[in-house]
């Protein structure tokens, strides 16, 4: 029950993070243009289904966390490279130092993306994801 509600939390927060995404400005990191909207936004190998599962599965409350009942969302902003890898993960919005941790190991182990696109042509792209953690 407890990951369900966690699955649906996710899945809501996933969809208006893909909402925000809608203005469109590029900025330079490392000598490559980096998108916040594209024609097409990368994907995950299976799709979101396939995203939130993997986030589920190795997501880890921290005991400290669990202890002292600290919930909430942790908003994670990381780049999806032109070859789909993920770099620059970091907390846009934190709750506790070891929930903020988790949240951004848990994005940096995730696999290479379908990369999004512009014109055509692979494009990295800065996404958001909110990962919450609730306690039931």
């Amino acid at each position: 029950m407890k990951q369900i509600r966690f699955l649906f939390v996710l899945t809501l927060m996933l969809v208006s993070v893909l909402a925000i995404n809608k203005t469109s400005y590029a900025q330079e990191v490392q000598k490559e243009k980096v998108y916040t909207d594209a024609d097409v936004l990368p994907e995950y190998p299976g799709g979101i289904d396939a995203l939130i599962k993997e986030i589920v599965q190795n997501i880890k409350y921290p005991q400290k966390a669990k202890e002292e009942n600290i919930q909430g969302k942790v908003l994670v902003q990381f780049v999806v490279k032109k070859d789909g890898s993920v770099t620059d993960v970091k907390v846009l919005e934190g709750i506790d130092k070891a929930c903020d941790e988790e949240a951004v190991r848990v994005v940096k182990e995730l696999k290479q993306f379908k990369p999004g696109t512009k014109d055509g042509k692979a494009v990295a792209v800065q996404m958001v994801l909110p990962i919450a953690f609730k306690l039931s």
